[in-house]
């Protein structure tokens, strides 16, 4: 995805740049959310390691929706997702490809949303399992994660510490075409979220909680050596496993868990 040049960037493999995220409508809770915020955000394949993750400061520009808190206003002062893989086929020396699938890994995701005030304000989960890179023939990335989840604090939830259920991500990578001096390219992943317990473990989680949920992200990206800009359209089903129409209580009237999302992107190659 990219190609460093000597003493232009801080590492020829680590990828990185610092980015100012604006984003309406987001559906991962109970209320719809908007806020602008930084991000950190890397990259890397080196040998057996391929790696991808970001760190979002929620509201650090002091912008936002009425329900959303952040780092300064006692709110979440972090959130972290990380995706690292390590190559079965490198470790263990031993080629594994077949048909259409190049290369296999011990695929992790991670989040950690909320590191801060109290235990009972945050989600703690990590997904593992098998992942493989897919050959298609064409200038195009794709890869394909399935994984087992474990899921941590939870918001209370009734599936806090224990394994439940499973995620099934795709990911991809289509150059477009040179433009305006940089590279278009429309980038893709979806999260396919199945087999939780946590719509069905009691009647009051089975009214407001959903045992799967969709979260499908789509991105126009345009780069160049150090700046980017991108537009992102995200369609969530029963973001956050929240069951859409259930009606909690809050400000917002019933949750609105299904629909779009969208974001603008600016951000330093470094």
């Amino acid at each position: 995805m990219a190609d460093s040049k000597n003493g232009e960037y801080v590492s020829d493999w680590w990828h990185q740049s610092a980015n100012v995220v604006g984003s309406y409508h987001t559906r991962f809770g109970p209320q719809l959310n908007n806020d602008v915020y930084l991000e950190y955000e890397a990259f890397a394949k080196k040998d057996w390691f391929d790696f991808y993750g970001y760190v979002d400061v929620p509201k650090f520009f002091g912008v936002g929706n009425t329900p959303d808190r952040g780092i300064w206003d006692k709110g979440s002062p972090m959130f972290v997702e990380i995706e690292p893989r390590f190559s079965i086929d490198k470790l263990t020396a031993t080629y594994l490809s077949f048909g259409l699938f190049k290369e296999w890994y011990f695929a992790n995701n991670y989040i950690y949303y909320d590191l801060g005030h109290n235990v009972d304000g945050r989600q703690n989960t990590w997904y593992m399992g098998l992942g493989s890179d897919v050959n298609t023939g064409l200038p195009i990335s794709l890869s394909l994660n399935i994984y087992a989840k474990y899921q941590w604090e939870n918001y209370q939830a009734v599936n806090e510490n224990s394994w439940d259920g499973y995620r099934f991500k795709v990911k991809y990578l289509v150059p477009l075409t040179p433009l305006w001096g940089g590279n278009l390219s429309y980038i893709g992943f979806t999260n396919f979220d199945f087999g939780s317990d946590l719509g069905k473990d009691n009647a009051a989680s089975k009214q407001l909680r959903t045992s799967n949920s969709i979260a499908s992200t789509h991105i126009m990206a345009l780069n160049y050596d150090h700046w980017h800009y991108s537009f992102v359209a995200r369609y969530f089903h029963n973001g956050g496993q929240w069951q859409d129409g259930a009606d909690i209580g809050t400000p917002q009237g019933p949750i609105k868990s299904t629909g779009w999302a969208y974001y603008i992107v600016a951000g330093y190659n470094f």
